[in-house]
């Protein structure tokens, strides 16, 4: 039999020894994969690590798949601290991503300093306000914050496809003859393109430094303030919380509303860092935040630890595209991804649980004693 029971004290090597013993086993089961398949893992493992960080061009493209996957990644962390289970970040991004390229075209060609700021703001206030709506009906109603905020991934979903190629709204370009025939957004003015940083032939886009800095004020808030001790007393036990006199409703309004102006704000970097553009096939194609949840938990809700994540995901992502060939087909590149995150997480359990074999006689032995 087996059985695990919760562990009541967490040593701090089991947090190190954990995640480093999953990715072993999963580089494990990834070889017995290609050897299966008839492919060299030696000769994979190390196009892998060239193509996703072995390079300063690598590097790079990492820099670009990583800096989406932070900020759902955070916007995740931010709302399960506190045990509310934010799904809807995706959806929060795509509103991001509305209000965002909205703020850029309004302000047009004025000035950068006046765009990317508005940007910001805007993608914050578009992700916090789709939030609230699962946030009230928790707070308010009871409603399972899981349901409510999973539905309005779809929601969001078909508004961004319908700004674009079913209605002639302000977001879509109606001008050149090549957008009458292909429906697409509007080109963003020079002044809302995001900054781009030079370091040492590396680029590093500004919405990555902003999510950075983001992830910092997170730990801040959370480790070192009393709104941060009362989320943390909330998510343990709510009945204590309340006898303590902790106004749990504003609290929960107040991190669901950070949680998704987080996400929202990386949808307004990929209009103002990469896209340059409302894009909704893109967006909705890509799964940012579905992705973000898993990194929220591999990075056991520490900012610093998702930034991390974010970026070895990143990589991970960048190299799986350039496996992909006639030979090396996209369902394998999805099979070895699958089984680094489904190891990682299994290995979750390990840190929380501690495993016990034995007989059924002894356990009811032990049981009883």
């Amino acid at each position: 039999m087996i059985r695990f029971e919760r562990r009541l004290r967490q040593p701090g090597w089991l947090s190190v020894a954990v995640p480093v013993g999953s990715v072993i086993v999963a580089f494990g089961l990834m070889t017995l994969v290609l050897l299966a398949t008839g492919h060299s893992p030696g000769h994979t493992f190390s196009r892998l690590l060239d193509t996703g960080f072995g390079s300063k061009v690598a590097i790079n493209e990492t820099f670009v798949s990583a800096t989406p996957l932070l900020f759902t990644g955070l916007c995740a962390a931010v709302a399960f601290r506190m045990q509310l289970f934010n799904i809807g970040g995706e959806g929060q991004l795509y509103a991001g991503a509305i209000l965002g390229a909205a703020a850029g075209i309004a302000l047009g060609n004025h000035s950068g300093w006046l765009s990317v700021p508005a940007m910001i703001v805007a993608g914050a206030v578009g992700g916090a306000a789709l939030a609230l709506v699962p946030a009230i009906l928790r707070a308010f109603l009871s409603t399972n914050e899981i349901i409510t905020s999973l539905m309005l991934n779809y929601v969001a979903a078909l508004v961004i496809n319908y700004l674009i190629f079913d209605s002639q709204s302000y977001w879509r370009d109606t001008s050149s003859p090549t957008a009458k025939v292909f429906p697409q957004g509007k080109n963003l003015p020079e002044a809302a393109n995001w900054p781009l940083a030079h370091v040492g032939g590396l680029y590093l886009p500004f919405g990555l430094l902003l999510g950075v800095v983001l992830a910092a004020v997170i730990w801040v808030l959370y480790t070192r303030t009393r709104f941060g001790f009362e989320v943390q007393v909330i998510g343990d036990s709510p009945r204590a919380a309340t006898y303590a006199g902790m106004r749990t409703r504003r609290k929960i309004l107040a991190v669901m509303a950070l949680s998704g102006a987080v996400a929202g704000i990386g949808g307004a970097s990929q209009d103002g860092d990469f896209r340059h553009t409302l894009d909704p096939r893109g967006l909705t194609a890509a799964g940012y935040g579905y992705a973000g949840i898993v990194i929220a938990a591999l990075g056991r809700y520490n900012p610093f630890a998702v930034c991390l994540i974010a970026f070895l995901l990143g990589g991970l992502q960048n190299a799986g595209f350039a496996l992909q060939g006639v030979d090396f087909p996209s369902g394998l590149v999805g099979v070895m991804q699958g089984l680094i995150l489904f190891c990682a997480l299994g290995g979750e359990l390990l840190v929380r649980y501690r495993v016990r074999l034995g007989s059924r006689g002894a356990q009811r032995a032990e049981a009883t004693a």
